[in-house]
């Protein structure tokens, strides 16, 4: 950003990008008919995880694949249909190339959206544990 005519803030296009992505990675998603009640939470978590296994070694984490790993997790509790698998694995990669597109290199933007990611994941993770005990 930065000031243009009468002091007014100017967004930069690599910022306007980034807003645009988080306002589409925000977006809820839709359950398919025999989904669990949670589905857009597991969805939203999915696309969490891949972003994450995208920007924390982007910003230096030597976690090695920890996030896919979680991923994988959660997909080996929930036992999903083919089809539900493949949504949720979509939702991760989703995640993954949204920042993968935008940043090439950590920035203040990355290092807050990894804090504001992990944040959110915590609380899908506990949300989803205590309404439905999974």
């Amino acid at each position: 950003m930065r000031k243009g005519e009468g002091g007014a803030m100017i967004c930069g296009p690599r910022w306007r990008t980034g807003a645009l992505l988080f306002l589409l990675l925000a977006a809820p998603a839709a359950a398919a008919p025999g989904d669990p009640p949670y589905e857009p939470q597991l969805q939203r978590l999915s696309e969490i995880l891949g972003a994450l296994h995208y920007l924390r070694p982007l910003c230096g984490a030597r976690e090695g694949s920890v996030w896919r790993d979680q991923m994988e997790a959660l997909i080996a509790t929930e036992q999903p249909t083919p089809e539900r698998r493949a949504r949720l694995a979509a939702r991760f990669n989703q995640g993954y190339r949204s920042f993968a597109s935008v940043y090439r290199s950590c920035t203040p933007a990355a290092v807050y959206a990894v804090a504001r990611y992990t944040e959110e994941g915590e609380r899908i993770s506990r949300d989803i544990a205590a309404r439905y005990g999974r």
